[in-house]
């Protein structure tokens, strides 16, 4: 038996199930996560950049019990240090701002993670509003270490039939969410 290098278990493929969980916890801070990098480094091109350091960091460092607020939590963390690195690397050019307004703009995204806040709210009430096969269903689909092609033979039905149903259950959440929330309704 041959001795296993630090580059072949750097090269493994992680568990699936692992490598969902992540994906769905990823993608669901994702977007809060663009915003917060972009309003701290103003350029489209750097945003790239850090986002994808920022995700390498997140898988490297992905613990499989994680939950939401905690993968929000180190999400946000890698983000602002991975920032800090990228200024850092680009201290000699004379367009970047200091640490103090850094800190400014840091804190003021932060504090704005509030909406965040309301959204989630505004989404759990429209889960509450779906009939309880539609809301298990969901659940079922997006619990950590669940496989949507295993699901679907669970449910006799095809994956491609239950990505589409949960695909007009996202829209239709997305579309109350908007209303709950125009509507004040938190």
């Amino acid at each position: 038996m041959q001795p296993v290098s630090e580059q072949t278990l750097w090269m493994r493929v992680p568990d699936p199930s692992q490598h969902d969980h992540f994906l769905r916890l990823f993608m669901e801070a994702q977007d809060s996560l663009r915003v917060y990098v972009r309003s701290l480094l103003f350029h489209r091109e750097e945003e790239r950049e850090v986002m994808q350091e920022v995700a390498a960091v997140l898988w490297r460092k992905f613990e499989a019990g994680m939950t939401r607020e905690s993968f929000a939590r180190r999400a946000f963390g890698v983000a602002r240090m991975e920032v800090l690195a990228f200024r850092r690397d680009r201290a000699r050019d004379r367009h970047c701002f200091g640490d103090e307004v850094f800190e400014i703009l840091a804190q003021t995204v932060e504090e704005h993670s509030e909406t965040l806040e309301a959204e989630r709210r505004a989404l759990g009430q429209c889960m509450e509003k779906l009939p309880a096969p539609q809301r298990q269903l969901l659940e079922a689909a997006y619990a950590p270490g669940v496989r949507i092609d295993q699901l679907a033979l669970q449910m006799e039905r095809t994956a491609m039939a239950l990505y589409k149903t949960l695909h007009r259950l996202r829209l239709r959440l997305l579309e109350c969410t908007r209303k709950g929330l125009a509507k004040g309704e938190l």
